[in-house]
């Protein structure tokens, strides 16, 4: 007879309710333990929150805590198709009276998640309109055994700080809020408008202006491409001048877009000079450079840094060797497809807390990071992009710690066939398509038929 391993019910603070937040807390009440999420907005959602009221954060984003978390724009529209975007058990389904299109607008997305926790019943779980503002280690006696951690938040309209203390912390707060800006020569003495992509929502306050947008990823093609309308000039600074297919057709297409090098320096006349000699006047300049990983609250006396946006040592991007598993990340890797990734990081974590599953021993995960470090280096990938996976095999991978489904087919075509769309078709590949044999594929697999539409939640589409 086969004896069960005894599994044991820990007590666990969630920071951050936005998806990845959400889906630790499932997997953590449906493993046993008791669980409190902090959230700091009145809603969960996280990133998908959106929120128009940037006029109080600092433009660049360089205050250690900011005011504002999502750096959602107004017009943003999923860059991968629904049908990939959803929980292993929870579809991303079309609702009547909702925005029915299969690349929706932001706030479908928030109304997914907030169907996911209304059906899974999370709310409970959750403190709204709640910072966390210190996770630090509790005064441990044999280290590395039975850590526990002090948690302090403050609720907005409070003066008290909570202390409290817990056998585990997730921090799920990810990655899209903290902006990454470049070093330029002339940055700090340029006297006209700078500004974060973080706290861009509108194209209107640009009206007739000359603005220079720095980065062409998806947030700087998106908003050049919406600039247009309004905008006398948008010179678009990129690394590379070699574009894709898709940006080369809306460049061409539009004559008051300009393709541009890096820039060299910035002047206090309000000059922008290029790599290239050339150099124009801006009114003002979008830094759509990307985001950085923060953990302002986090103190693990220096066990665990933010190196050039790397994490670590963090063991498969989740588990810090000396303090794992009782403090963990959900939501840090970067470029796949991140709903059943973090679902799968969840459920690992869940059950390495109660006893269920055992990580290796420190000098193995130890090892196994620094040989990942190895491998990124051998590849030239920078620093910056440690976190970046675009592996799908790595994530199958990823989920064989604790059996968790592997990524279905249909799921990794339709996530490739929209990537290789948006390259040739930049501006029309979220209505336009040609992968309607896969999406049938998708609509008769067991993850959209495991659940009768009918007895699915809705959300109010108003509130």
């Amino acid at each position: 007879m086969v004896s069960e391993r005894k599994t044991c019910s820990k007590h666990v603070g969630v920071i951050g309710a936005g998806p990845s937040g959400l889906v630790a807390a499932r997997e953590l009440r449906e493993e046993g333990h008791s669980v409190v999420v902090f959230e700091q907005s009145h809603e969960v959602g996280g990133q998908w929150l959106y929120n128009p009221n940037v006029e109080n954060e600092d433009p660049l984003g360089k205050e250690a805590f900011l005011k504002v978390h999502s750096s959602m724009y107004a017009s943003l529209r999923l860059t991968s198709p629904r049908e990939i975007m959803g929980f292993t058990d929870f579809p991303f389904l079309v609702k009547k009276g909702r925005d029915m299109r299969r690349f929706p607008g932001h706030r479908e997305l928030l109304l997914y998640l907030k169907d996911f926790c209304e059906w899974f019943g999370l709310r409970e779980l959750i403190r709204f309109n709640t910072r966390v503002e210190y996770v630090g280690i509790l005064d441990y006696g044999e280290f590395g055994k039975d850590l526990r951690w002090v948690v302090r938040s403050k609720e907005e309209r409070c003066e008290k700080v909570v202390e409290e203390v817990f056998d585990a912390v997730v921090v799920a707060t990810g990655h899209y809020s903290r902006p990454r800006l470049p070093s330029i020569r002339g940055m700090e003495a340029w006297k006209r408008k700078q500004m974060h992509s973080h706290v861009y929502r509108v194209p209107e306050p640009f009206r007739n202006e000359a603005v220079v947008v720095v980065g062409n990823s998806l947030s700087g093609q998106d908003i050049s491409m919406e600039l247009v309308y309004v905008a006398k000039h948008i010179y678009l600074s990129a690394k590379s001048l070699d574009i894709s297919e898709g940006l080369s057709k809306v460049i061409s297409k539009h004559q008051n877009l300009h393709l541009c090098p890096q820039i060299n320096s910035l002047h206090e006349d309000g000059r922008v000079l290029f790599v290239d000699g050339s150099w124009v006047i801006a009114d003002t300049i979008i830094y759509c450079t990307g985001y950085s990983y923060s953990f302002p609250f986090l103190d693990t006396k220096g066990i665990v840094v933010v190196d050039d946006d790397r994490v670590g040592p963090l063991y498969e991007h989740t588990f810090p060797p000396s303090l794992a598993p009782s403090l963990s990340f959900v939501g840090i890797p970067r470029k796949l497809i991140g709903f059943p990734f973090f679902e799968s990081q969840a459920k690992w974590i869940a059950q390495l807390l109660s006893g269920k599953k055992a990580l290796p021993s420190w000098d193995d995960m130890m090892k196994s990071i620094k040989e990942f470090y190895h491998s990124r280096d051998v590849d030239g990938v920078p620093k910056h992009n440690t976190h970046d996976i675009a592996n799908f095999e790595y994530c199958d991978k990823y989920g064989d710690h604790i059996g968790f489904p592997h990524l279905e087919e249909w799921r990794k075509e339709l996530c490739l066939s929209a990537l290789r769309n948006a390259d040739t078709n930049l501006e029309t590949y979220r209505d336009s398509y040609d992968d309607l044999e896969l999406l049938q594929e998708a609509h008769k697999s067991p993850h959209f038929t495991q659940l009768e539409p009918k007895s699915l939640p809705f959300s109010d589409p108003i509130n």
